[in-house]
């Protein structure tokens, strides 16, 4: 019953630190943010104890894996001996980054043919009206359970110049509490299951839009848009060339991610080092900085500080840092526990994604690199408080 109160009081301090960050806290619409928080409970029980949801995810989960699994043939191709683990062990930059080449391929290809345009604008419609909230924005919040938070801009590029602050701070908490389907793979290569993945990727909509109209609450004037047309094929010419932009992307993505972690785990073991004279680390300060978040997910008292030390890790370093940790870990884990911790690192918020959103959306939309700038800090932290507040419903979800 304690953890139980204490899952409770947490949900509450999400939405109290929200309240802090606010720009706005008179303007605050609490009718929205209470009409998101009941929708995100709704959407954690379908997924998460109805046996129809259930059933769904697993056969989401099984058809994600699936189609992950074919991009192996390519790598198997490609390098031989180093993808297969069975034969040289586990090699990170070929089995774990290779296959994020052949998703980026297979998004960018579905979204040259309007697959994912399609399925982002009926969904998001209904979120709008839900919420209440525009299109543009509902659209891009829908958009980020499949894309990059630098691509799902581009579906609605051609509104951005015409988009309120607070339309903006959507886009950016959207894209920060993320993840594109293309890096799934990778996680899941980690050892995080598929089903904990989707399952935080399909709270990301509603609750980035719970999140960010208290931080930034809506008080400008929007541009009344009732119909929007979502660029699908942007700079494409056809399905090959989509391909081939799809695949270049990803290896782009797949070498910005390896020489991220070559240099910040090299940075980490120097501070480490020096920390060493003192005899403290870097997971440590995280362990006990970070701690209050697992405290008010009800955890026990070593996974309080072993959570504590995965958010930090995601926050400063990097997701892929937290996620290989959690990934050795979960087999010692109590399942539930191991479901709230997975989701709660879900999303590129950190450090690193700062200058990648606001250089990313800016090129889209120059006049709007000031608003990105000034609002891009408080959308990360945003993003943090997205998949935390995500991670705890589904605690809550679970206790019984």
């Amino acid at each position: 019953m304690l953890q139980f109160l204490l899952n409770c009081l947490g949900i509450g301090l999400v939405v109290g630190l929200c309240f802090l960050l606010s720009w706005n806290k008179k303007e605050i619409k609490w009718k929205l943010a209470l009409k998101a928080l009941v929708a995100q409970f709704i959407i954690a029980f379908l997924l998460v104890k109805f046996p129809l949801g259930q059933q769904f995810v697993k056969l989401l989960s099984d058809g994600i894996t699936a189609v992950i699994n074919c991009g192996r043939e390519g790598l198997l191709f490609v390098f031989g001996p180093l993808a297969d683990s069975s034969q040289l062990g586990f090699i990170f930059v070929v089995q774990t980054l290779g296959n994020i080449i052949f998703i980026s391929a297979l998004v960018s290809v579905l979204y040259y043919f309007g697959v994912l345009g399609f399925i982002v604008k009926w969904i998001g419609k209904g979120i709008g009206r839900l919420m209440g909230t525009t299109e543009v924005e509902s659209f891009v919040a829908v958009a980020n359970m499949f894309l990059g938070q630098t691509d799902s801009p581009i579906l609605i590029s051609k509104y951005i110049r015409n988009m309120t602050d607070s339309e903006i701070f959507v886009i950016l908490v959207a894209g920060m509490g993320s993840m594109s389907v293309s890096i799934l793979g990778g996680y899941n290569a980690l050892g995080i299951p598929m089903e904990y993945l989707i399952i935080a990727s399909a709270m990301v909509p509603v609750g980035s839009i719970l999140i960010a109209k208290i931080i930034l609450p809506q008080v400008d004037k929007v541009q009344n848009i009732s119909n929007i047309k979502m660029d699908s094929k942007g700079q494409n010419t056809n399905a090959i060339d989509a391909i081939a932009d799809g695949a270049s992307t990803g290896m782009h993505m797949a070498i910005a991610i390896a020489a991220s972690l070559v240099a910040i785990i090299g940075v980490v073991t120097l501070i480490n080092m020096i920390l060493g004279y003192v005899n403290i680390s870097l997971e440590q300060v995280f362990s006990y900085v970070f701690a209050p978040f697992g405290f008010f997910m009800g955890l026990d008292t070593n996974e309080i500080f072993m959570e504590g030390r995965l958010l930090g890790n995601k926050l400063i370093l990097n997701e892929f840092i937290a996620f290989q940790e959690l990934g050795q870990l979960l087999a010692s884990l109590d399942p539930r526990v191991g479901m709230i911790c997975a989701i709660s690192l879900c999303g590129f918020a950190n450090l690193s994604s700062l200058g990648i959103c606001v250089a990313g959306i800016a090129v889209l939309c120059p006049e709007k690199r000031h608003v990105l700038s000034r609002l891009v800090f408080r959308a990360m932290l945003g993003g943090v408080l997205v998949s935390i507040l995500s991670a705890m419903i589904v605690g809550l979800i679970t206790y019984y």
